[in-house]
């Protein structure tokens, strides 16, 4: 009878465990350190591919590049390989679910070294630094990938 109850109550546990985790939010950040037009398309495949796949399961997940040193290539509007991707990323395909961010402390390095400010894409929010960004990213939770 013991171990009926306490067969009962692992069982029960386990559902309810289960439940929960469908219940937990996604969220993913995508760290881009490399000026790479291949890593960079591979981070925004990423992003994509998640989205789909949560989309598809009718859960929602929030996704954050974050990009610094060579990789604020991703996000500058002058050299960026990929703005036209990101645009349609973040306004037509998946508004409100994927965030772009540029490091700060990158952004003046490059201003300081080409002598003249560096602008960033229009989808792009500016962090103070992205290496700290990441990290508290994922102290909150956050998954990571680095492609």
């Amino acid at each position: 009878m013991l171990r009926r109850l306490a067969a009962a109550t692992v069982l029960s546990l386990g559902f309810a465990t289960g439940a929960l985790a469908a219940d937990k939010p996604h969220h993913i950040a995508i760290q881009v350190d490399q000026n790479d037009p291949q890593i960079m398309n591979l981070a925004l495949n990423n992003a994509t591919n998640v989205i789909e796949y949560y989309r598809a399961r009718n859960e929602d997940v929030d996704i954050d590049i974050v990009t610094y040193g060579p990789g604020l290539h991703m996000l500058r509007s002058d050299t960026s390989p990929v703005q036209d991707r990101i645009r349609r990323l973040k306004d037509l395909v998946f508004p409100g679910k994927i965030q772009f961010s540029a490091c700060n402390n990158t952004r003046q390095g490059m201003e300081k070294a080409e002598g003249h400010a560096i602008a960033v894409v229009p989808d792009a929010t500016i962090v103070p630094s992205g290496v700290v960004h990441l990290m508290e990213l994922q102290e909150q939770g956050w998954s990571y990938v680095r492609p």
